[in-house]
């Protein structure tokens, strides 16, 4: 896993060993960034279910200003730390080690892009989309960009509008917006 552009292109990032986490693959993550450039300069991220911080890495390295990463597991909390301090963006990135539920609630930041990458088949993609909603958590011309494996929720959404939507075998990518 690595870093695909900006900044710090071709930058290894510390991942984690095992089968119990799924990094966004490298084609798809390109794909994503190009889907959003435009959103990208100078916007405040909030990356939820961050596991080692890779979409909240990239899209500081292309010129997202800072990046909130959430993530209940303190593994990924550490790897997040690990990767940020290699990279040299311990000042762009907040580590929070929480679920993204209790972080949502308690905030009152609002985000330009906000990350959704959840594990396959948990259900938590319509939960969360809701707590977003409900806690007002998006800026005006902000988007969410959610990752989701073929079985898993990717529709329509009170309150959101599905801007781009596009499958990479088994994983769709839905952008929404307010």
């Amino acid at each position: 896993m690595r870093i695909i552009s900006g900044i710090r292109r071709g930058h290894k990032l510390f991942e984690f060993e095992g089968d119990d986490v799924r990094p966004t693959t490298d084609r798809v993550k390109e794909s994503v960034f190009n889907l959003i450039q435009q959103f990208l300069p100078d916007a405040v991220c909030l990356d939820m279910f961050a596991g080692s911080g890779a979409l909240s890495f990239e899209a500081i390295s292309r010129g997202a200003k800072r990046a909130v990463c959430i993530d209940s597991d303190k593994r990924s909390a550490d790897i997040i730390k690990k990767n940020a301090d290699s990279l040299c963006f311990s000042d762009n990135c907040d580590i929070i080690n929480m679920s993204c539920f209790d972080y949502i609630k308690k905030t009152d930041e609002k985000f330009d892009i906000i990350f959704l990458d959840p594990p396959y088949n948990k259900n938590f993609i319509e939960p969360v989309l809701g707590a977003i909603v409900e806690n007002d958590a998006l800026n005006e011309d902000g988007i969410i960009v959610l990752e989701s494996d073929s079985t898993d929720f990717r529709g329509d959404f009170d309150g959101l509008e599905i801007y781009r939507q596009r499958k990479y075998g088994r994983t769709y990518i839905t952008i929404y917006k307010k």
